[in-house]
Formats: C-alpha cells, sequence, structure tokens
C-alpha cells in the first residue's frame, strides 16, 4: 500500500469526521485527490465502516457488554470457520474473534439485562453443535475504547513542574 493511502487512513481511524478540505491540507494534497483515494478505499472494502464512539452511559441507555470466551471442536475441512460464521449472524454478537491460547473465540455480546445476555449465552450460543464450553465475562465499566478514554476526568494533561 502507498505510504499516502496509509497516512490517509491513519488520520481518518483518528477521526473520520474531518472536512476533506482538512484531510487534503494534512496531506498536501488536493481535495479532488483525496475524495477520490477515500471512494477507492470504500469501495476496496478496506475502509469497512465509520463508526461513532457513544458513552451510552451519559445517554442515559442502560446496556450490558458480555465477553464470552468459547472453546470449539473444529470441523473438517472448514476448522473454526463454520461455527464462527454460525455465531456472528446472531444480532447480539457486537465482535467476534479467533484468539489463540485456552480459548478458540472471543465473542462480545451486548443486551440490555444481565437476563438478557445470560439467556443468549445458554439458548442460543452454548447449544451450537462443536462448542464445548464458554465462560463470560461481564464488562463493568468502560474506560478506554478504540484509543480514546471515555470518562476523562482531568482537563489539564501537562505534566507537573517542580523546583
Amino acid at each position: 500500500m502507498k505510504e499516502s493511502l496509509k497516512e490517509l487512513l491513519v488520520q481518518l481511524e483518528k477521526d473520520c469526521t474531518q472536512p476533506i478540505e482538512q484531510l487534503a491540507a494534512m496531506l498536501k494534497k488536493s481535495k479532488e485527490e483525496v475524495a477520490a483515494q477515500i471512494k477507492q478505499l470504500e469501495d476496496e472494502k478496506i475502509i469497512v465502516k465509520y463508526q461513532p464512539i457513544i458513552n451510552w452511559e451519559k445517554a442515559g441507555e442502560d446496556k450490558v457488554t458480555a465477553i464470552i470466551d468459547v472453546r470449539i471442536t473444529p470441523q473438517r475441512e472448514v476448522g473454526f470457520d463454520a461455527i464462527a460464521e454460525r455465531i456472528y449472524r446472531f444480532p447480539e454478537v457486537v465482535n467476534l474473534y479467533l484468539m489463540s491460547g485456552a480459548y478458540d473465540l472471543s465473542v462480545m455480546v451486548e443486551g440490555h439485562t444481565l437476563k438478557e445476555v445470560s439467556k443468549f449465552v445458554s439458548t442460543k450460543l452454548s447449544t451450537i453443535d462443536g462448542i464445548i464450553s464458554t465462560t463470560t465475562h461481564f464488562m463493568l465499566k468502560p474506560y478506554k475504547y478504540a484509543g480514546v478514554i471515555i470518562n476523562d476526568r482531568e482537563t489539564d494533561h501537562r505534566l507537573v513542574v517542580s523546583p
């Protein structure tokens, strides 16, 4: 990948709401050139989606998030992919990763209540053929998400200088 495209991706990842004029100025390119590069990256599915980071607690919405460690038996010919595909099709599943280590898949699930999430695990997830075991971890409080500090209490981030 060209270095200029990589720099554009870095800038968009930091803040995808930047105006094209600002991106063009930072990258020392024309607006038309930057717009064409963004379109190309979207068409090639390098840029998959633009998504805001929302502090749901501040918005007054209660959400329960759980990370579920799943151990599975890989299937002949397809390995982990067939079971992973069944899991990621559930609307409750937010993220799904193949992992190395003590478990095979890491599934992030969101619901409105603990009961809703636990019902998903017990009735939908753990009943899939090939799943050996699940371990559910409920997230209690987010501190940082996608590189962004959620509730930054400090207003001044400068280091204290003392004599």
